[in-house]
């Protein structure tokens, strides 16, 4: 049949205008039609009218439109799903794929999530899901726990890009806190070893985050849209401004953002353990270091910070299957002070440190993204990702009463490159391949500075001058072996490579270099069973690993009062093995039920432990006789678990979910026996209760955690008195608590809503597992977003 017309169009979604890709637009009477791009457009022609099309996508509702007008210009709005068995995900192979594809369990984020939530930084962001636990050592923080897995034992990638560095540690990091939410399209994690498609680090999960597209007009017309929100909170007098800009043509796209947070010290709650509350700060006068009382013993000091983002996104289109894009991220914090140092008390049971504060966090990325979308005999569709990034952190640090402030700084610049492709090589084979080049230079230095002279002098450093490199291959095939069962196998080789000089002015190394040149294989296997449309059901085996890092075989620094950790080039890579069985069922289309088990091994684990420095046990550091540690492949840890969701649609517009975590994690000691693994969180989770009619949504819900006591502290925890409460007999552990919150999100015009919210209503004084500082007392806040 000859075509007569061409129907033009935009999918949107109904909850806040963003686009939506891969949605399915098909004509009903000749069964053709065509799918969404990423700017949720489409053109499909038609041999008729009146003609009826039908609209679906993955997590949201269908609709069936009638047009009886050639040459139609469309705006569609999809409402998304109260309940799908499945979306359309990116985490798992690099690539836009069906969720029910895919052997592992991966939960999304999603942008009206976000802008529901609204939450204060990507951390948060994060906990917003229910099933990552966030640590915070202070306010200025947010280190992820999954799955018995933390810090340098998961992946971050921005944009498909890798954050991780050489200097990412096994202590808690902070770096996710340079993402600005509000630019977030959409966030992923995926759970357990993805270092076939990501390499070195993936070993507990990945972290993907998308941020904002250029929108692409087609037309010769300029199109403009945006947002501007502001943002407060009482707990810590917030003040939050964000807008973004984008600006599309026919083939040019541009989207600028900016966004400044400000943060004054951090109120806990009235009702808790009295072992969290720290009354007093150090100031300095007349050349003094004096201890002050606070006037509100609940203020968290010191605590405040202020961030800024700038993000300028460029895209150019030439023709519908080439796509150039240019991206600027960067990402600058104050000063701030880490809350659990200061919390730190001499012999004398007074204030330790006058000074403990991590220097302005920057991180700035550079990349180009080059893609193409037609057949050709390697590949039905490319990406290349070219990027740079720079990272700068710092430590100052000062004992009450001395005149001496050590700086240690640090500077990473990071180069990549990754490869990607997918080809289709039969109706029911695709194969996902790539390879990938990573580069980090480091450079860290040493002072101290007499505060009182303003003496600066060289001091030791906290890593050698090196650089790390890693260069990997992988290929992973998907394989439908019915219309109901899909396989998929992946393999990856990986080397890296690391070259360290190490300065030995000031402590006796027996070294003066270090180099690590080594490789790694890592494997996949799963398969997904979708017995019905209701019902699925997954399984998969794999291996993970962990390449040495510079932070592991060169850094000097204090882990605990007494200790000292020192270099040591003598590493290996460390190896996961895991195991993952999952069920999801639909039933009645009023409940969806989802469960997965897991069970990881880690073998030649890097883990802090006694050591000898040129034959000797102790050193003097910081002016403290200090035992020598070092991290070492030294024993084998072993993690299990269950995570739970369900979601209930009730009637009268409501409908209540709720998240359980469960995990359990063990690692060997140098004796024999079996310490409980330091980023096994607690039981926790989150159960909501929503609501939802025409233009408010109402969602009442509780955080949660159970307790961990003494005994299933790791042993590196239960000397740590400044962060833990103490139990009835005197022991370090962390106690259960929970939170009730209530949120509102109200669109009051197209272009005008409002969110606004109430939590911790009981005003509980809590602090997360591990944490160094409470979380937020009773807190109000409201949103005001305005889109352009």
């Amino acid at each position: 049949m000859a075509t007569v017309a061409q129907i033009n169009g935009v999918v949107l979604n109904e909850f806040d205008n963003t686009p939506i890709a891969n949605v399915n637009i098909a004509v009903v009477e000749h069964s053709s039609g065509t799918s969404t791009s990423v700017e949720g457009r489409f053109e499909l022609a038609v041999t008729s009218f009146p003609t009826i099309i039908s609209i679906s996508a993955l997590g949201y509702e269908p609709q069936t439109l009638e047009f009886d007008k050639p040459n139609t210009e469309l705006v569609i709005y999809l409402t998304p799903s109260r309940i799908s068995i499945e979306e359309i995900v990116v985490a798992a192979t690099r690539w836009w794929q069906r969720s029910s594809e895919v052997p592992t369990k991966i939960t999304s984020i999603t942008m009206p999530q976000i802008t529901f939530h609204s939450p204060q930084t990507s951390a948060d962001l994060l906990a917003t899901s229910g099933q990552v636990f966030i640590q915070k050592s202070q306010q200025g923080g947010g280190s992820p726990m999954i799955r018995g897995f933390a810090t340098n034992r998961l992946l971050y990638s921005v944009d498909g890009i890798r954050m991780n560095t050489a200097i990412f540690r096994a202590g808690n990091i902070q770096n996710v806190i340079n993402i600005d939410p509000f630019t977030i399209e959409k966030t992923e994690v995926a759970f357990g070893p993805g270092s076939v498609l990501y390499g070195s680090d993936a070993i507990g999960g990945v972290m993907s985050f998308q941020t904002i597209t250029p929108n692409i007009t087609h037309s010769d017309s300029l199109q403009v849209s945006g947002k501007l929100v502001s943002r407060f909170s009482s707990a810590n007098n917030e003040r939050t401004g964000h807008f973004d800009l984008n600006l599309g043509w026919e083939k040019f796209g541009s989207v600028t953002s900016f966004t400044y947070w400000d943060f004054d010290h951090l109120r806990q709650g009235s009702h808790g353990p009295d072992d969290y509350v720290k009354d007093y700060y150090v100031v300095r006068q007349n050349g003094q270091d004096v201890v002050v009382t606070q006037e509100d013993y609940l203020e968290q000091i010191p605590t405040a910070y202020t961030q800024i983002n700038l993000m300028q996104k460029i895209r150019y289109q030439p023709v519908e299957d080439w796509d150039f894009q240019y991206g600027l991220q960067y990402s600058e914090t104050s000063k701030y002070g880490r809350y659990d140092r200061h919390n730190r008390v001499s012999n004398d049971n007074t204030a330790r440190y006058a000074e403990w504060d991590y220097g302005p966090q920057l991180w700035l990325m550079n990349n180009i993204q080059i893609s193409h979308s037609a057949p050709t005999i390697l590949y039905d569709e490319m990406i290349t990702r070219l990027a740079y990034q720079k990272f700068e952190e710092s430590r100052i640090d000062r004992a009450l009463n001395s005149d001496t402030r050590s700086i240690y700084a640090e500077m990473v610049d990071a180069y990549s490159i990754n490869l990607d492709f997918n080809k289709k090589t039969s109706k029911r084979n695709k194969v996902f391949y790539g390879a990938e080049y990573v580069y980090n230079d480091v450079t860290s230095t040493g002072e101290e500075e007499n505060i009182t002279t303003g003496i600066t002098e060289t001091g030791p450093s906290r890593y050698p001058q090196a650089s790390w490199q890693s260069i990997g291959i992988f290929v992973q095939d998907e394989f439908k072996l019915t219309e109901k069962a899909t396989v998929n196998a992946g393999i990856r080789y990986n080397k890296y490579l690391i070259d360290s000089r190490f300065d030995t002015t000031f402590y006796p190394f027996p070294f003066t270099e270090a180099h690590l040149n080594n490789g790694s294989v890592t494997g996949s296997l799963g398969t997904v069973f979708r017995p019905s449309k209701s019902l699925l059901i997954n399984a998969s085996i794999g291996t993970g690993f962990r390449a040495p890092n510079v932070d592991d075989i060169g850094k000097v620094f204090d882990s605990e009062p007494g200790s000292v950790v020192v270099p040591n080039p003598d590493l290996k890579a460390e190896y996961a093995y895991n195991a993952e069985l999952g069920v999801a069922n639909v039933f009645n289309d009023v409940i969806k039920a989802e469960i997965t088990g897991f069970y990881t091994l880690l073998n030649n684990a890097l883990v802090r432990r006694d050591y000898e420095l040129n034959g000797a046990t102790t050193m003097e550091y910081a002016g403290v006789t200090s035992t020598v540690q070092a991290i070492q492949n030294a024993a084998v840890a072993s993690v299990y678990g269950l995570q739970a969701s369900f979601n209930i649609v009730l009637p009268s517009n409501f409908n209540f979910t709720t998240d359980l975590n469960f995990q359990k994690g063990e690692e060997e000691m140098d004796d024999g026996t079996k310490s409980a693994s330091r980023h096994a969180a607690p039981f926790f989770g989150v159960s909501r209760l929503g609501y939802k009619v025409d233009d408010l949504q109402i969602i009442f819900y509780v955080d949660f955690q159970g307790e961990k006591s003494f005994e299933d502290l790791s042993v590196d925890e239960q000397s740590k008195d400044e962060i833990y409460a103490k139990d009835e007999n005197g022991n370090n552990y962390s106690p259960a608590w929970a939170t009730m919150n209530l949120k509102t999100f109200y669109e009051i015009t197209d272009q005008i809503s409002i969110s606004a919210g109430l939590e911790n209503i009981a005003d509980v004084r809590y602090r997360p597992y591990s944490s160094g500082i409470s979380g937020a007392g009773r807190n109000f806040f409201i949103s005001l977003r305005t889109n352009i």
